[in-house]
């Protein structure tokens, strides 16, 4: 083998060890950075919920009145039996406060968590709270893939952001049976009010009938009084002649011996 082709392996492990500061000073270069990362960075947990459509237990009360109001509607308009379900609707208002920004944001400032990081500042402040409200993510499912709607919502610790997800899940949620219930007052006063206004026309309907009827008699009674007549020709009873029959004098049920 010629000289210029054999491996100097003293010369490589001199220029090696000639070397080994620069390696040893970027290794420990690199664990410092990465200490310093853990110690200034901040940590995030973040917890995940997943939502379905709750049941007719769930609901309660609120679904018999609501079933009850639509089984009038569909007796008055037939084409109101196509509405979604009692539940679909709840739930629909309810991913509706859950993925709300308002929603989020009543939430955060009524926390501690939020409370206690606050500065006095409030351009950091506001900074702060938009940085919370966007911690909260809804995560609309897929039905063709069989995933659930889902909402995650991310904080300093792990228990932190277990205990925030669940008080948002219920804040959300009263937010909800809160307008649903108002929904269902207003549906309350609106059936009332029909029904009122329903009832008059009623009455005022029999009060025409019992007035004519009354007029018809009136009449009747003139004319046997004209004709001297003092006693029924018939054996028909009066609540069973027809009105019209009473004008007729020369009919026999009110014409007199001549």
């Amino acid at each position: 083998m010629s000289a210029e082709n054999e491996l100097d392996v003293r010369g490589l492990f001199r220029t090696l060890w000639a070397g080994k500061f620069w390696i040893i000073g970027i290794g420990l270069l690199f664990a410092l950075i990465a200490l310093a990362y853990t110690f200034f960075a901040r940590q995030e947990w973040s917890a995940t919920a997943i939502t379905d459509r709750p049941t007719v237990n769930m609901l309660g009360g609120y679904y018999s009145q609501q079933q009850f109001l639509r089984n009038l509607d569909i007796k008055t308009d037939p084409a109101s039996s196509d509405k979604p379900s009692v539940m679909d609707e709840a739930y629909k208002e309810f991913i509706m406060q859950l993925a709300s920004w308002d929603t989020r944001r009543d939430f955060w400032l009524q926390t501690d968590y939020y409370k206690q990081r606050m500065v006095g500042n409030s351009k950091a402040d506001a900074a702060m709270l938009d940085e919370l409200i966007n911690n909260i993510q809804f995560t609309p499912g897929d039905f063709t893939r069989a995933i659930n709607d889902n909402v995650k919502l991310i904080a300093e610790t792990a228990p932190d952001a277990n205990n925030l997800l669940r008080q948002y899940v219920a804040f959300a949620s009263q937010r909800a049976a809160s307008h649903l219930n108002d929904e269902l007052k207003g549906a309350w006063a609106a059936r009332t009010v029909q029904m009122k206004a329903q009832v008059k026309r009623q009455e005022e309907v029999a009060k025409a009938i019992y007035s004519r009827r009354v007029n018809s008699i009136e009449q009747a009674l003139k004319i046997a009084e004209q004709h001297n007549i003092s006693r029924s020709a018939t054996d028909v009873p009066a609540d069973e002649l027809p009105d019209s029959e009473l004008f007729f004098t020369r009919s026999p049920y009110v014409a007199g011996a001549s």
